[in-house]
């Protein structure tokens, strides 16, 4: 039987360096993640980076999903629209990175979020 575990899911990409410290801000909070690929969700590494997010929130028991690319990161929940995540990222503003990680955790946990300068493309 395969028993999943309730985790944040995290849609892998090849440069993962620049988000290393939304796993920190996701660790200091308690919460499992686990990064996923195509062996979890069928196409994924074609999808653009805000669907990756929508569509590891849809994957994951906890309802939320994380992706990024070379210039943004997104935070996804699965109730909301497909192309409106709950918070954008500039991958380059390591502060807000870690923010969004926490975050992650805490749209889980239920608690206040931690304040994020949201970027425009």
């Amino acid at each position: 039987m395969d028993v999943k575990k309730p985790e944040i899911f995290i849609a892998k990409a090849d440069n993962s360096r620049l988000f290393q410290t939304a796993l920190y801000g996701i660790e200091e909070e308690g919460i499992p993640f686990r990064e996923i690929n195509d062996d979890d969700i069928e196409n994924l590494s074609s999808m653009s980076t805000v669907q990756k997010a929508y569509q590891a929130a849809l994957a994951s028991q906890l309802g939320v999903g994380l992706a990024y690319d070379d210039n943004f990161a997104y935070l996804h929940q699965k109730n909301l629209p497909e192309m409106e995540p709950l918070f954008k990222v500039n991958i380059s503003d390591q502060e807000d990175i870690n923010h969004l990680g926490t975050n992650a955790a805490r749209l889980v946990k239920g608690v206040p979020f931690k304040d994020i300068k949201e970027k425009g493309e």
